[in-house]
């Protein structure tokens, strides 16, 4: 079989939406690199797949609304590690949508890292970095997109401040207790305001919650703007938020 027609086969046995590189067929001749891009390439010209940018194809998913972008995951998954060993995580504009605080979706994807780098493009795609001070680990994960989007939360498209601690009060009422009291400790570093925030939110759900070490964390003189809490948390003034 003629190494076009080994990676047709293959090609088509992928998902729709599944990101790859001519790499991933280097198995078929590992001396034969540039006929295996041009096979791609002759592929991306039948229409069959996609170029997403420089080396990164998929085979898009045809659907009667039109066709189907990859998943953000898919655009940068080469850039979050693995699930074992992640190295960064959707953040931001990126999983706004995900959590429920907001319908929009943007071409902007963010990406949480404990060293960032230059922003980039793929595609329509614009890549930005969070430099994120915790460790980035499995479990932290969804903790820490749940503390950025707090940080955020006056950024957040296309909703308004109940909504979103509406929707908050809702992620952290699913918590188990030591994902609560791990959230508390990863929110050390970050903001005040945040910590604040948080602190409010998690009162508001619980009022036997322990909130003397998170409240120790902060300074009682300081004031935490944040225009329209005073008519949504009745103990806003418990975290000094204004």
């Amino acid at each position: 079989m003629s190494i076009a027609s080994q990676i047709k086969q293959r090609v088509d046995n992928l998902p729709y939406g599944y990101l790859f590189s001519y790499s991933e067929f280097l198995d078929i001749s590992l001396d034969k690199q540039e006929a295996i891009i041009k096979a791609l390439n002759r592929l991306v010209d039948q229409s069959i797949i996609k170029k997403l940018a420089k080396g990164k194809y998929y085979k898009p998913e045809q659907t009667p609304f039109g066709e189907l972008p990859p998943s953000q995951y898919e655009v940068v998954k080469d850039i979050l590690g693995t699930k074992s060993k992640p190295l960064g995580y959707l953040t931001g504009l990126s999983i706004y949508n995900t959590l429920g605080l907001t319908s929009q979706i943007s071409y902007t994807i963010q990406i949480g890292k404990n060293d960032i780098r230059p922003s980039l493009k793929r595609g329509k795609y614009l890549i930005t970095f969070v430099k994120q001070k915790n460790p980035i680990n499995k479990k932290n994960i969804p903790l820490l997109q749940i503390l950025d989007s707090l940080k955020n939360i006056a950024k957040i498209p296309d909703t308004t401040l109940e909504g979103s601690c509406s929707r908050f009060q809702t992620i952290l009422k699913h918590l188990k207790s030591k994902e609560i009291s791990l959230i508390c400790s990863l929110s050390l570093k970050y903001p005040p305001s945040t910590r604040a925030l948080l602190g409010a939110l998690l009162e508001s759900l619980d009022t036997t919650f322990d909130n003397t070490p998170l409240k120790e964390t902060l300074n009682p003189i300081t004031q935490y703007k944040l225009i329209g809490i005073k008519d949504i948390l009745s103990n806003y003034k418990n975290w000094n938020l204004i």
